[in-house]
């Protein structure tokens, strides 16, 4: 009966624990790289880059289409319902009127008019318009070096999010084997207690400790599906598409991440945000053209052409003879003075290069500032992993003995639950060290502008 019974509460353990896992049949696996590769497809944050780079080229096709031909055709019908009346001195239209004859009133027009014209303006020279032509390329070039600004940063938050995920899984395997191995001790317990070897208390310990490996198992359950809610969020992947990882984070090369940690002198050409800001000092310079060529003449050109006519019927209006008109004229705008308004934006523009120059110098410091931290934060995560993995060693060392220390009746349960204690900190500290390292190198990896490149 009571083996009856403690193989029942090990089918029930066993139950629980598979509830535990998630199931992944359907999933799409996904290794780091094909990670990243989606999301840059589908995060929306790119998505938005690129379409303000579209838009960008809109905004060129706006610039140059200034200086093309601008064609524009007016048609225009008049029914004047009450003619307006010109009034002249009566012996305007009578010589023999009086003096003091009152004035008369003639109608001043037709009835009905029509006019149908085309006019051709064209630009010939504007200092402005030449230097938007120059600034199209740049202004590209800015929209391209947005998109890959946000694919940089997508990978840092996808990788981040995907060791994670992997270290979470990876506590929830181990937590699954401490299960196991204390249900295993808890039920050779109970029937050393049953033949009256150990007493009931050595069993309620063992209770009270598989109790609490369940809660933290729970736990990291949650933790698990949080971080894959995050990387699906990171990704651009719906919510409830599934998803497997197929990286395994202990197939990592620990003594080949070991190179990286040679000293670096920083190449800030690397950096996307070092490239960015050489492109605004491009612009910022184009800028300061733009307004000094406001000193410049302006000239342009029209032709327009065109017909019209005017009568007192509107049957006659269309049937009677159209006649033709034609102007071409030449425009040349040439500034004097402008209350040294041109000056004053010169001087702002000149101040707007200057802060560029100096937002380069304190990115410079800032990149050399994240390269020594990230450097010494991998240094320092690497010191740390190799500590906590003597101490995991020592640990199952440790509950390996306490075991047979028990087994053979020289130890105490108080013993075992503790090593077993001992063995699960080690475990979590372990792999919260291995999540350090991996995230230090992520940050070096940034640091140095090596995190994404574009293919």
């Amino acid at each position: 009966m009571k083996n009856n019974l403690l193989l029942r509460g090990s089918l029930s353990l066993l139950a629980m624990l598979l509830s535990f896992v998630p199931l992944y049949a359907q999933d799409s696996n996904f290794s780091l790289q094909e990670a990243v590769d989606y999301a840059i497809k589908h995060n929306l944050n790119i998505k938005n880059t690129q379409l303000d780079a579209i838009s960008a080229e809109a905004r060129i096709g706006e610039v140059r289409s200034a200086g093309l031909p601008q064609v524009a055709a007016n048609f225009n019908f008049t029914d004047n319902l009450i003619i307006q009346r010109f009034f002249l001195p009566a012996n305007f239209a009578d010589p023999n009127a009086a003096a003091d004859a009152p004035p008369v009133a003639l109608k001043f027009g037709v009835r009905y008019m029509g006019t149908a014209a085309a006019t051709l303006n064209q630009l010939i020279f504007n200092g402005s318009y030449f230097i938007g032509l120059k600034a199209a390329a740049t202004y590209r070039e800015l929209a391209q070096k947005n998109i890959t600004q946000s694919k940089v940063s997508v990978a840092e938050a996808v990788t981040k999010a995907y060791y994670s995920a992997q270290v979470a899984e990876e506590r929830a395997k181990l937590l699954d084997l401490n299960i196991s191995r204390v249900d295993s001790l808890m039920r050779e317990t109970k029937a050393m207690n049953v033949s009256g070897f150990v007493e009931l208390l050595d069993v309620n310990r063992l209770e009270v400790q598989i109790n609490n490996l369940l809660t933290e198992r729970q736990k990291v359950q949650n933790l698990i599906e949080l971080s894959y809610a995050l990387l699906k969020y990171q990704m651009g992947m719906p919510a409830e598409e599934p998803i497997k990882l197929t990286d395994d984070i202990n197939g990592v090369n620990i003594d080949s991440l070991k190179t990286i940690t040679a000293q670096f002198n920083p190449t800030y050409e690397n950096r996307i945000e070092y490239s960015l800001l050489n492109t605004q000092e491009k612009l910022a310079g184009l800028d300061l053209r733009n307004v000094r060529s406001g000193y410049l003449p302006t000239v342009s050109a029209s032709v327009g052409y065109g017909h019209n006519n005017g009568r007192d019927s509107f049957t006659d209006l269309f049937g009677s003879k159209w006649f033709n008109n034609s102007v071409l004229s030449l425009n040349v705008n040439i500034p004097i003075f402008d209350g040294f308004s041109k000056r004053y934006q010169i001087e702002q523009k000149k101040i707007a290069i200057d802060k560029v120059k100096n937002g380069q110098a304190l990115l410079k410091q800032s990149i050399d500032l994240e390269s020594n931290q990230a450097l010494i934060s991998i240094k320092n995560a690497f010191a740390t992993l190799e500590t906590q993995k003597r101490n995991l060693t020592l640990a199952e060392e440790i509950v390996r003995v306490s075991k047979i220390k028990y087994k053979e009746g020289v130890g105490s349960n108080i013993e075992v639950i503790n090593a077993e204690s001992s063995l699960k900190e080690a475990q979590t500290n372990y792999f919260t060290a291995l999540y350090d390292l991996m995230i230090a190198k992520v940050d070096l990896s940034r640091a140095r502008g090596e995190l994404y490149m574009e293919k």
